[in-house]
């Protein structure tokens, strides 16, 4: 968690030294993905790996044409950006099954 941290810092850094104006920044919640394999003689499968993807949205509202040009680089090999809907916004945030048990009490 500790390199997600460091990035964090080096992404706020270098728009500060940049004079680039970040609007929102915030971490979406850890994803997990179990690389599965076959063994060699049968067919069950079982977990060789678990990948961690640790995604971060910083939303960039101003940028000069110095910067626009080495901006439209990185999105051509990172992805362009986009529209956050409610479900976006919803995701930034961890359920809580026990308090969501108690609303739906208090709202019947």
């Amino acid at each position: 968690m500790t390199l997600v941290e460091h990035y964090s810092q080096y992404i706020h850094n270098l728009c500060n030294h940049l004079d680039i104006k970040v609007d929102e920044s915030y971490a979406l919640p850890t994803k997990s993905t179990e690389v599965m394999v076959m063994q060699e003689q049968g067919t069950k499968m079982y977990v060789d790996e678990v990948l961690k993807t640790h995604e971060r949205v910083v939303q960039v509202n101003t940028l000069s044409n110095t910067f626009s040009h080495i901006y439209g680089r990185l999105i051509c090999f990172f992805g362009g950006g986009f529209q956050h809907t409610e479900t976006d916004f919803q995701a930034r945030f961890k359920t809580r099954p026990e308090l969501e048990g108690l609303l739906a009490k208090i709202n019947n």
